[in-house]
């Protein structure tokens, strides 16, 4: 298949595009780098710049559109919440866009969303049907998903996948997590009764692909592994797997100052839970944490 992937150069979009060269597809990378794909993503990964340079006498297949501004890497002013959604909105609208104009559709459009679309809901356990609390993460990813979900009017089957937090070697929420924790520093942060709902690379990657080939897929899936943890038990689970104590809170208001309204990413969560990937017969090859955290840290 010629496949088009947004995001392509990110975490999850270049494990994405190295999983798929695989299996032998000619695969089209859009990025504001576009000198940068070839290493991010593989030798022979076509790259553009723009969506218009898409020509029509050689049509997509599938999209995955993956792009989007990472949400943890600046605080969240007014102007950065307007990025954030801009980031998004502008590729998927621009997908859009495109398959309007095209004769031969795209069989299906893959389009990322993520587990903030339901807010802070406490201890809840949440499936694809679970209602939200609203705030920012929720209306960033409303609108995304809404965006996207516009392809729908021209016979194109649209997944929306709300993903979690990704763990994976060289990337993702973990990375960020491993200095303190390898220094004996780590420890839960703020209450450590708030939910994570996590993934392991491999799977996210594989039920992504599995969402594309599978024409009975269509809708929101939740991309989370099937056992969430708190944050005290991550916090326990990673300490193991590194030898090292994780006894060391990371107080809340220590979190509000340095971040702000962002704080409230890692002061709540979601206990999420994927019931559609499940009932539609994915599965898991890391479904618990501390198979996952063994093979991340090279630790089985």
């Amino acid at each position: 298949m010629r496949i088009l992937i947004t995001g392509g150069t990110g975490f999850i979009g270049s494990s994405l595009c190295r999983k798929l060269l695989g299996f032998n597809h000619s695969l089209v990378v859009l990025s504001r780098k576009p000198g940068t794909v070839a290493q991010k993503c593989g030798a022979g990964v076509e790259a553009v710049s723009n969506i218009e340079e898409l020509g029509s006498n050689d049509p997509i297949d599938v999209i995955f559109n993956l792009a989007g501004e990472p949400i943890v890497a600046k605080r969240w002013s007014d102007a950065r919440k307007r990025e954030l959604l801009a980031s998004r909105i502008g590729v998927t609208q621009a997908i859009v866009d495109y398959i309007s104009r095209v004769q031969k559709k795209p069989a299906c459009l893959v389009s990322g969303s993520a587990i903030g679309y339901y807010g802070d809901r406490g201890d809840a356990t949440l499936n694809e049907e679970s209602s939200f609390h609203d705030e920012f993460t929720h209306q960033l990813c409303q609108q995304w998903e809404d965006c996207a979900l516009q392809a729908e009017q021209q016979g194109v089957r649209v997944c929306l996948v709300r993903t979690g937090l990704v763990a994976g070697e060289g990337g993702g929420f973990l990375q960020q997590m491993l200095l303190p924790f390898k220094l004996g520093l780590g420890g839960p942060i703020g209450s450590g009764d708030q939910w994570m709902s996590w993934i392991h690379i491999d799977d996210m990657v594989r039920l992504l692909i599995w969402l594309g080939e599978n024409e009975s897929a269509r809708g929101v899936f939740n991309a989370t592994a099937p056992k969430p943890v708190t944050n005290r038990e991550f916090a326990r689970a990673l300490g193991k797997s590194l030898h090292r104590p994780a006894l060391i809170p990371m107080p809340a208001f220590v979190l509000k100052a340095a971040m702000g309204e962002m704080a409230h990413l890692l002061l709540t969560g979601q206990k999420v839970m994927p019931a559609k990937a499940l009932e539609s017969g994915f599965v898991f090859n890391y479904p618990d944490l501390t198979g996952a955290l063994e093979q991340v840290l090279g630790v089985a």
